[in-house]
């Protein structure tokens, strides 16, 4: 399992580097184990008609959170669950794709991936030499012969983790590789799109915009609303949900928790002065900021009254004050000159793995090798290449083991390296032990001495008590129990002077998140099992009660007349003004007709050249691609063109001439045919989601969380 470990820890996860497909960058699971539990009764979903268990997805779930160190809460859950559904999805998708293509990977094929510089980064991290940094192919070899025979839970974690993720990673490239290959720029389009693009035309227009008509005449019925929408279903067709408000009762604490926080820590402002084991103090008083044994300057304290506390004696503690979330008394232990930057080199006999803390040299062996590393320096053999040749510190090799720290960095060395480098002087040269090993560290140089401070912090963080706690789930308690229905909430709250918070967008079944809230998975869950003006219990969440209202709820196809209002009324109002305006324009036989009936000028465009087929706007005009298409009908050339309703308004054009510019060179015009290919084989791959779409995916985790 220990390549298994390296590899987590090194690489977190195996990326998927195929272009433009981050769907594909997941661990995957054992397909075949999939398979056979495709009939449990506890599937979640159904992805191309194979049933998804739920063990299987709590398990990818739970594999992913100890990716990230184990622990997740709250949001973060449910974003993995998401993540761990994606995954899965893109999976099975795929995988069907792949089946129909015909497309297979063959062992010789994970050998000589597996066995290359093509290798996955993370197999690279884990069998690189530590001395040149280069793959070693042998020792993963070696390895892969012993993986081989494992069983059990190690043969899945290598196969889950390894070998799934290279196989989807190959199969996806060659599916891919099969669509870019069919991206074909024909000769004959080419010249069609060199002539259109040398093209361009001088039109006369006249131009009526849909402002001209107030809103106020305009009426918009519901009937409007939803003529419009069937006439135009794949625009606004959308999956069902539920339309929520809910009213929020604050738990945070207030100014008597605030105030019981201050007198906690008035009462051991004393002791914390007078105590001289200031680790154990922290300690047993549970403060919320833990102990850091070291120096900082001044310009990295970030609490306002920090010049308070740079002036304090030694010993001296300043507070209570407030710091963020906590109420804080800090003490000086002591003040020094330090340098605020240091550069300094070192070479490194490592004694533990520094990613595992596993020995890997026995301690008294890397005490002889140091001494003897100490004694040619010292003897004068060159520096640099005593760090070529003897230091296990890959992060400094190429750099002659040197480094550069600022003294914000302190805390973040390990501590008897730090004190060496800070404390010492330039010119230092010593041996130095620390958890990674032995060190022989030199003091190259240092500048800029800052008074810098040892600072230990007493923190006490404000929390809710309970009766503010108490109160705030009172309150909800009062309101769901009272106000049975959205119109008896509407009147609680005006009553009671509060607040209820609409939210506009459509909630689907698996949001974890509403409005603000960042974990109403419950009230969620709450809406899709409640009828239509239904109100909740409270419900706790985080810092406040909540009590949830389900306004409405919309099945799957298009929304309803009031729903879709925001979105779709302006398109309709504008569609009728359109109508209006061409109705009165329609007689208008010239230009100057049409422009005295609305009094309006005959203007004028694309003398600059400007006016091509593949422009995205008109000068003077604006984005109308219907008129940019109109300049170049051959009927208009000898006619005044029929009132155009356009995207801001409605438009009679007249073709003065379409002349062409100077052709491009043949250089010019061969590097835009290139282009023009690299563009058709780029959107290929954006095919994932097209195959999501015509998949048959059914979702039912909402059962389940």
């Amino acid at each position: 399992m220990q390549i298994i470990q390296n590899i987590r820890e090194k690489g977190s996860a195996i990326i998927i580097g195929v272009i433009a497909i981050s769907l594909i960058g997941f661990i995957m699971m054992d397909t075949r184990t999939a398979n056979s539990r495709s009939g449990s009764d506890s599937s979640i979903g159904k992805i191309n008609g194979e049933n998804i268990d739920s063990k299987i997805f709590a398990a990818k779930v739970e594999e992913m959170k100890a990716q990230r160190g184990g622990q997740s809460n709250g949001s973060e859950i449910y974003q993995l669950r998401q993540n761990a559904w994606d995954q899965l999805v893109t999976e099975k998708v795929l995988n069907t794709e792949f089946d129909k293509m015909g497309l297979i990977f063959s062992a010789k094929e994970l050998s000589s991936i597996m066995f290359s510089e093509d290798a996955p980064q993370t197999m690279k991290q884990a069998f690189s030499d530590k001395t040149t940094g280069q793959y070693d192919i042998e020792k993963a070899r070696q390895w892969w012969i012993t993986a081989k025979k494992t069983k059990g839970e190690q043969r899945d974690a290598i196969e889950n983790q390894i070998i799934n993720p290279l196989i989807l990673q190959t199969l996806a490239g060659k599916y891919s590789s099969l669509l870019a290959a069919s991206a074909y720029y024909p000769s004959w389009m080419q010249e069609k799109d060199n002539a259109d693009a040398q093209a361009f035309a001088n039109i006369s227009y006249v131009a009526v915009p849909y402002n001209t008509i107030s809103d106020s005449t305009i009426k918009v019925s519901d009937d409007d609303l939803v003529d419009y929408m069937n006439k135009h279903k794949n625009i606004y067709k959308q999956d069902g949900g539920r339309i929520i408000s809910y009213v929020s009762f604050n738990a945070t604490p207030n100014s008597s928790d605030t105030l019981k926080a201050v007198q906690t820590l008035l009462s051991l402002k004393e002791t914390f002065k007078a105590d001289t084991n200031t680790t154990a103090f922290l300690a047993r008083n549970l403060s919320a900021t833990p102990f850091s044994d070291s120096y900082v300057a001044k310009s990295t304290l970030t609490m306002p009254q920090k010049d308070s506390v740079a002036a304090l004696p030694t010993g001296g503690v300043f507070g209570p004050y407030l710091d963020g979330k906590n109420i804080v008394l800090a003490k000086m232990l002591g003040s020094r000159q330090l340098p605020d930057s240091v550069k300094c080199r070192h070479i490194l006999v490592a004694t533990a793995n520094p990613q595992t803390g596993e020995p890997i040299l026995a301690d008294s062996i890397a005490k002889l090798r140091i001494d003897s590393i100490e004694t040619a320096i010292k003897g004068g053999a060159d520096f640099n290449a005593m760090v070529l040749k003897y230091s296990d510190d890959a992060g400094s090799k190429a750099k002659k083991g040197e480094y550069d720290y600022p003294l914000s960095e302190f805390s973040r060395i390990a501590k008897e390296f730090a004190e060496t480098i800070f404390y010492g002087n330039a010119g230092d040269k010593k041996v130095v032990k620390t958890v990674f090993g032995y060190h022989y560290i030199e003091v190259l140089s240092q500048k800029n001495f800052v008074p810098a401070y040892k600072i230990a912090y007493e923190a006490k963080e404000i929390t809710p008590s309970d009766e503010t706690i108490n109160n705030a789930s009172a309150q909800a308690t009062k309101l769901s129990g009272e106000a049975r229905d959205a119109k008896a909430v509407d009147a609680y709250v005006a009553k009671n002077g509060l607040r209820k918070i609409d939210i506009p967008s459509l909630i689907k079944e698996n949001d974890y998140q509403v409005g603000a809230l960042q974990d109403a998975r419950q009230l969620v869950k709450w809406a899709f099992e409640a009828k239509q003006g239904d109100v909740s219990d409270a419900f706790n969440m985080n810092d406040q009660f909540v009590v949830g209202i389900l306004d409405k709820i919309q099945p799957d196809g298009l929304p309803d007349a009031k729903t879709a209002r925001p979105m779709v009324e302006l398109t309709v109002r504008n569609l009728k003004k359109g109508n209006e305006i061409i109705g009165k324009l329609s007689a208008a036989t010239t230009l100057d007709a049409a422009a005295a009936i609305y009094k309006v000028q005959v203007g004028s465009a694309g003398a600059d050249s400007t006016l091509t087929i593949n422009a995205q706007i008109i000068n003077g005009v604006g984005q109308e691609p219907k008129i940019i298409g109109a300049a170049f009908n051959k009927a208009y050339q000898t006619k005044v063109s029929e009132p155009i309703a356009g995207t801001n308004g409605v438009y009679l054009l007249k073709v003065n001439s379409v002349a062409n510019k100077a052709g491009d060179t043949p250089q010019l015009a061969a590097a835009q045919a290139t282009e023009k290919t690299r563009s058709m084989i780029q959107t290929t791959y954006s095919f994932f989601e097209s195959l999501k779409k015509l998949a048959d995916i059914k979702d039912n985790r909402s059962k389940l969380y």
